[in-house]
């Protein structure tokens, strides 16, 4: 029996760990953490196959810079010498066009939907409860331009066979009856679902673990082995282990990792924050994106609402700034006026980093220097709604299967 070897506890690794032990291999997952509050838990819980439009988009680089002297904009750059964020920025820069924006549109649907059957899937089995629902997103917007904008967005998505209506303001408040919206219009899209975050990784992590699956936490890996084209040994800061195959799924963390396998990652760490209203007295009735205000709402688990948003590209050794909730909480109020949030002491605000490529889509294949190691991570925002497709992919590249889907655009190597 083949051992492999995954770096990362996140929903990626822990997804492959699942179909590769499925698959009859021995698997060992190696988290530099405890697994008690990577960036798979603090997310909005969307899964989302309305989200086909890459983080590399047009307008956002002009859109980029405005956020930059606002303290707290939804979108920020830190400026900085460092060699990974120029090689990063540089090709993001290059990327943000049109073209890229129409290729990225059906592997991202593709993954997406493979992702979203995936979940239905584990829902199905019953081997473990995660909150899954299927209410469908909300995108509301307060603007002349992003609803013109929005028109392109439903016939895009029908071109990709997605169901997604446009909503007048009536149409838009008759759905949340409950809370009133300062909002024009919005988007229905009832091709998406959602799930408790917290709950998916606790159980997640205890069913991987009943089937024997070890998962060694507070265990970094730091360097590899390697003989005839083949990684034979991971070393961490406890010890060495001999294994047949490695995975890197380690988020953010992916890049310095790559180097270690002769690997150029263009990749930096995106933070989000979000705050969670445990015993919420306010109530929606859907996930809802506040669009100009690029923050998600999502209600969870009963009676909690989780609202969350901020991507600040930053190393992964930068304090948290956590003046950037007050955006949230800003957005928050102009989109739902009733909601009064009162800023919140900072043991109650989870932050996180998500990986972001270059370009807005993951990086998902095997190696070119290595052929044992495969790299799964880049997912930005959308770690937790491709998790499970992402480790079946990585599964069937292990095993030499056709792929599920065409994994082309994904290639870890496609900056070369």
């Amino acid at each position: 029996m083949n051992h492999i070897s995954i770096i990362g506890g996140g929903i990626v690794g822990l997804s492959s760990a699942y179909y590769l032990h499925e698959a009859g291999y021995k698997v060992t997952v190696f988290d530099k953490g405890d697994l008690s509050d990577n960036c798979s838990y603090g997310n909005a819980g969307y899964v989302c196959p309305s989200h086909f439009v890459p983080l590399a988009a047009p307008g956002i680089i002009w859109q980029g810079i405005k956020w930059m002297f606002n303290p707290l904009s939804p979108f920020y750059v830190k400026p900085s010498l460092n060699k990974a964020l120029i090689n990063w920025g540089f090709k993001f820069m290059q990327s943000a066009n049109p073209q890229h924006v129409e290729n990225s549109a059906v592997p991202l649907r593709d993954i997406s939907l493979l992702s979203q059957k995936l979940f239905e899937e584990w829902e199905a089995s019953a081997a473990f409860d995660f909150g899954y629902e299927r209410k469908g997103m909300l995108e509301i917007f307060q603007t002349e331009a992003v609803a013109a904008h929005a028109h392109h967005t439903v016939e895009k998505a029908h071109e990709l066979g997605l169901d997604v209506k446009y909503l007048d303001k009536a149409q838009l408040q008759a759905l949340e009856p409950q809370t009133p919206l300062n909002a024009i219009g919005g988007l229905q899209f009832n091709c998406d679902t959602h799930v408790y975050p917290n709950l998916l990784m606790k159980n997640l992590i205890a069913d991987l673990q009943q089937k024997g699956i070890e998962i060694k936490t507070n265990e970094s890996i730091t360097g590899f082995e390697k003989k005839n084209g083949k990684v034979t040994h991971i070393r961490s800061n406890k010890q060495q282990y001999a294994t047949d195959g490695v995975v890197v799924a380690a988020g953010s963390w992916s890049r310095e990792l790559a180097e270690l396998v002769g690997i150029t990652l263009p990749l930096m760490a995106g933070r989000g924050y979000s705050l969670t209203l445990e015993n919420s007295p306010h109530q929606i009735n859907h996930p809802i994106i506040l669009a100009e205000g690029r923050v998600a709402l999502t209600p969870m688990d009963g009676n909690k609402i989780r609202m969350g948003g901020t991507m600040e590209v930053v190393s992964t050794n930068t304090p948290p700034n956590f003046q950037r909730v007050k955006g949230i909480l800003q957005s928050v109020k102009s989109f739902l006026p009733t909601f009064d949030i009162a800023f919140p002491a900072e043991k109650d605000i989870w932050h996180g980093f998500r990986p972001c490529s270059a370009d807005g889509l993951p990086y998902i294949g095997r190696t070119s220097t290595y052929d044992n190691v495969v790299i799964a991570t880049g997912h930005s925002m959308m770690g937790l709604s491709l998790g499970p497709g992402t480790g079946k992919l990585v599964e069937e590249i292990i095993s030499e299967k056709p792929t599920s889907i065409d994994i082309q655009a994904f290639n870890p190597q496609r900056f070369d």
